[in-house]
């Protein structure tokens, strides 16, 4: 095993640049001048603040003797009323407006950067995902007088012209207090930075980001648990795939969510992750460019495929790679830089350069390879740091994960230590 020595990807060049540093034609950089960048995460963790929860009680009637019949002028007393019963939750008085008449809202600083049907739901709850296509389609709503479509995006000041709506009959709610609960302290656990604006959890292994096909417990159903009394609840803004663990962004209110999502947008948030792949790869410090596009792979299960230029459903992804360090010639550290967010970029490229990640059911592509004792078969991959400016106040928030009990066990049967430095830390932005 080979002790790392301290290296910078300064000079990692960009695509079709030649010399130091610069990319090979097959898409990966020479050696780079080394650095001293270092690797630091926050050291204090904000707690959540507790909610309160109100419980109901059930009250029962006094029991009221039996009474006899009236006679006399007594009968021609009012009979008794029935006791009256709880009259049902009643719409709010914004909803009821918007159900019977055109109406035209202002967005607000808040809102700024919302999609439409983003901005709808959060305006109006209850409004269906059908009815906000409709009204949409048909140029019902507009904005500035103009029609618009679902995914445009919306400019604080902007007059938005609100039709006739129909709500849809609130469902009750199927969460147990208790059930509530232990979400809130599930996510307490696993809370890495939180503040009024935003929160970074350090999602484990295994937990799915969003639903799908057979998904029932994932990170956007449980953010239901922490919907607030003026029923905002937190918002994603970003990805990571069920199996990779670590630093996932959450907003807390829309205004974050529209801030946050355009940080991710215009590339100003920074993401490092760390690998474990077979093999140690040639070029120490590189930069892999490819396109990629939407496959099957033999299953007939989705599949990220390295594609060319025009193909169809193709995008450009860009990766910066650093070697930490290696054992034994048969296995390599990885820190990763991902310049673009695409579908298991990580995966395939690495994949791409011939040195899979260990662990990966989908693109681990080596024959006859043998996984290393007391090895676990999962997929080694970490959200290792995330820097994203605060959607408030412009300022990085620098956050750090730490690796999952998975890789923690690898790294201590391979010797490798993770306090000393980060070569991917000068690695340029684009």
């Amino acid at each position: 095993m080979r002790s790392p020595g301290k290296g910078g990807s300064k000079g990692a060049g960009r695509s079709g640049g030649a010399g130091r540093g610069g990319p090979t034609s097959h898409g990966r950089a020479g050696r780079a001048k080394p650095g001293t960048g270092r690797f630091s995460g926050p050291d204090a963790v904000a707690k959540p603040r507790a909610k309160s929860r109100f419980v109901e009680a059930e009250g029962r009637r006094p029991s009221v003797p039996a009474r006899r019949p009236a006679s006399g002028p007594a009968a021609m007393r009012e009979p008794e009323r029935a006791p009256e019963k709880a009259a049902p939750k009643r719409p709010s008085a914004e909803a009821v407006a918007a159900s019977v008449a055109v109406q035209t809202v202002t967005v607000t600083p808040d809102e700024t950067g919302m999609r439409v049907d983003r901005f709808l739901e959060a305006r109006f709850p209850g409004l269906s995902f059908s009815h906000i296509q409709r009204i949409v389609r048909k140029g019902e709503l507009r904005v500035n007088g103009k029609r618009v479509e679902t995914k445009d995006r919306l400019e604080s000041g902007q007059a938005v012209r609100i039709p006739p709506l129909n709500f849809d009959a609130p469902k009750p709610s199927t969460r147990a207090p208790k059930q509530d609960e232990e979400t809130r302290a599930f996510f307490k656990s696993i809370t890495l930075y939180e503040d009024d604006d935003m929160m970074v959890l350090d999602k484990p292994m295994g937990l799915a980001v969003q639903g799908g096909s057979g998904m029932r417990r994932h990170v956007d159903g449980l953010l239901d648990a922490l919907t607030d009394r003026q029923g905002q609840k937190p918002r994603l803004v970003h990805r990571l795939d069920k199996d990779t663990s670590g630093c996932l962004v959450i907003a807390k209110t829309r205004f974050a969510a529209s801030a946050l999502a355009k940080s991710f947008r215009s590339r100003d948030t920074r993401k490092i992750y760390w690998a474990l792949v077979a093999g140690v790869p040639r070029v120490k410090q590189g930069r892999v460019s490819t396109y990629l596009a939407k496959g099957e792979d033999e299953e007939g299960d989705a599949k990220m495929q390295v594609a060319r230029h025009g193909d169809e459903g193709a995008s450009h992804a860009v990766t910066y790679y650093a070697v930490v360090e290696t054992a034994a010639q048969k296995l390599a550290w990885l820190s990763l830089k991902p310049v673009t967010g695409r579908t298991h970029q990580l995966r395939a490229h690495t994949a791409h350069i011939g040195h899979p990640i260990v662990g990966d059911p989908k693109y681990f592509d080596i024959e006859n390879w043998e996984l290393p004792g007391g090895i676990q078969n999962r997929l080694h991959l970490l959200a290792r740091r995330i820097v994203v400016p605060h959607p408030r106040t412009g300022k990085p928030v620098d956050v750090t994960a730490p690796l999952p009990p998975h890789m923690q066990q690898s790294w201590n049967l391979l010797g490798f230590e993770t306090a000393p430095y980060d070569p991917i830390e000068d690695a340029p932005e684009e």
